[in-house]
């Protein structure tokens, strides 16, 4: 699934770039045309006006005029040899409105985007007519980034469709993994409870019913932690300086002889709103972890810091470490870096701190060869 929404992410960014600059090649070849066309219009027009100021009494203007009057599109400023405004043409009047220098301005930016038409008046003075682009063309130009806005937009809100139909997609498949787990657990669970008690009945049994009892216990802790995925947990205040010192001293029992595990808090009493057996399992997945990235050999040292508006647990190995290019992978259902990995404890984990405890959980820290370190940040 999440491959799939990789694929579809790239190829609705490759065919949003495909139109974009399909788009913007044929705009631009569209406003060179139109641009054209309207200083074919200007030229026209100029020398139409200059017909005007030439023409006898008795000459016929019927065409001039009308050259001269359908122009109502392309903005068009006369300034005489001193550069002084003489008339104008095809402007908004409400522009002039409170802008006493609007027509500067506009003549002074006319000046940048066209070469002027020079008429002659006289044999001692010229008129100099600039103008500027048609609001159409000014609207065709500005299409392409319109357009890109609206592609970004479309875009942007199918990948959110996609991520979260990928995301609800996970959940069912944790939930009925999960809950199919709990369920298949309870009878030979059940069934163990059952020989435990007869065991029980009999003095000479005892050291072996209580090594079994630990085991059924255990077996029925990890059965509840399966059978509150999908449900929403119920957070209680919690010392979790002694609920993470109980985990680390569980696993230094099954640790390798080679291996040493410390807890380091500055105060003995951290509290912060868990659930404490999802809690255990994200904490004692992070120490397995560490455990295998060493290989037999090494240290795990876990550091709880209690900052005024959240907690923060740093679990550090001093194992094989995880390349950069990983750090974020590991957390992907399915990755692992372990030949006999599911990829599923650090997705897990992740979930149960950022769906049930609204915090975080990453790699602060990974060195080759060097070690790791995973941060559990939550808020108080």
């Amino acid at each position: 699934m999440f491959k799939q929404y990789i694929g579809w992410k790239f190829t609705l960014i490759s065919v949003a770039v495909v139109i974009i600059v399909t788009t913007i090649w044929f705009v631009n070849n569209l406003t060179e045309k139109i641009q054209q066309e309207e200083t074919k219009k200007v030229a026209t027009w100029v020398e139409a006006y200059r017909e005007l100021l030439q023409a006898s009494p008795d000459a016929n203007l019927n065409l001039v005029g009308e050259i001269i009057t359908t122009n109502t599109t392309i903005p068009m400023i006369l300034t005489d040899d001193h550069g002084k405004i003489i008339d104008h043409r095809n402007f908004d009047s409400s522009k002039f409105v409170g802008q006493s220098g609007y027509l500067d301005e506009q003549l002074a930016s006319f000046k940048k985007q066209h070469p002027p038409f020079i008429m002659a008046i006289d044999v001692h003075s010229n008129s100099y007519i600039y103008y500027g682009d048609s609001l159409i063309l000014k609207q065709i130009r500005y299409y392409p980034y319109i357009q890109l806005l609206v592609v970004a937009l479309f875009i942007g809100i199918v990948l959110f469709a996609l991520s979260s139909t990928n995301r609800a997609t996970q959940n069912l498949v944790w939930v009925g993994m999960a809950k199919e787990t709990a369920h298949q657990l309870g009878t030979p669970l059940s069934s163990m409870e059952a020989w435990l008690e007869i065991l029980k009945e009999k003095e000479e049994n005892a050291p072996l019913a209580n090594e079994l009892a630990k085991d059924v216990n255990r077996l029925k802790l990890i059965s509840d932690r399966f059978s509150k995925i999908g449900s929403v947990p119920n957070l209680e205040e919690c010392n979790i300086v002694a609920q993470i010192d109980n985990m680390v001293a569980y696993i230094r029992k099954r640790a390798p002889q080679k291996v040493t595990l410390s807890l380091q808090s500055a105060e003995q009493e951290v509290s912060a709103m868990i659930s404490p057996p999802l809690f255990d399992w994200v904490v004692e997945n992070l120490l397995k972890n560490a455990l295998d990235a060493m290989e037999g050999k090494g240290s795990i040292t876990v550091v709880i810091e209690n900052h005024p508006a959240h907690i923060t647990v740093d679990v550090t190995d001093t194992g094989k470490g995880i390349p950069k290019a990983f750090h974020d992978k590991i957390f992907h259902p399915g990755f692992s870096t372990k030949k006999r990995g599911w990829g599923l404890g650090l997705s897990l984990a992740k979930r149960i701190i950022q769906d049930y405890h609204k915090g975080r959980l990453s790699v602060k820290w990974s060195e080759v060869n060097k070690g790791t370190t995973f941060r559990i940040w939550l808020r108080k």
